[in-house]
């Protein structure tokens, strides 16, 4: 008996270390990991509107659409030259960010593809420019849709085996149009 409570004390003695050790660490890192995060969505908004200077954040707390978690105005000199959204659609490995651009024109600008947990070398491949580039210039007066071979000015080639992540995206794609419609109007 004298032995398991021994055994018992050493490991709460372990486990309070350890646990105390990662909570030192978590409170050293978290400032400089919050700083990488904002410095990535500020290169983010810049990639999918490369002619704004500055973003003015918007609320977007009153759209209909629980995928649009961030909108700015895309600013050029003071002037709002389009919008960008953040959103946050579900993809075969959770939740992925994708940042879309959309000019005032209603033209997409650009898409990205933030963190995910979409299988490597598969789903993954929504990060690659052969992929979100298909975005770019869309007019953005329809739904845009998924294709296995694309076929119309209104549908985006589907990465082959990743069908979910392709449609996950395009559903972040298509919620941005949708927030992008609200701000216009």
């Amino acid at each position: 008996m004298k032995e398991i409570m021994n055994l018992g004390f050493k490991l709460l003695l372990i486990s309070l270390i350890a646990a105390l050790s990662l909570g030192y660490v978590n409170d050293i890192t978290k400032d400089k990991i919050a700083e990488q995060r904002a410095l990535a969505n500020e290169k983010a908004r810049k990639e999918v509107s490369p002619e704004a200077d500055s973003f003015n954040e918007i609320d977007t707390t009153d759209l209909e659409n629980g995928l649009v978690v961030e909108g700015f105005e895309a600013l050029e000199d003071n002037v709002v030259i389009g919008y960008v959204f953040k959103t946050l659609p579900k993809g075969y490995g959770g939740a992925l960010e994708v940042v879309v651009g959309i000019s005032n024109s209603g033209t997409i600008t650009g898409v990205r593809i933030g963190s995910h947990n979409e299988t490597p070398g598969l789903g993954a491949k929504s990060t690659d420019a052969s992929f979100y580039d298909q975005y770019e210039n869309m007019i953005a007066d329809q739904e845009i849709s998924v294709s296995k071979t694309q076929q119309s000015d209104t549908e985006i080639q589907a990465i082959s085996g990743a069908t979910i992540t392709s449609e996950a995206v395009t559903r972040g794609v298509n919620s941005a149009i949708k927030a992008f419609d609200a701000f216009v109007q």
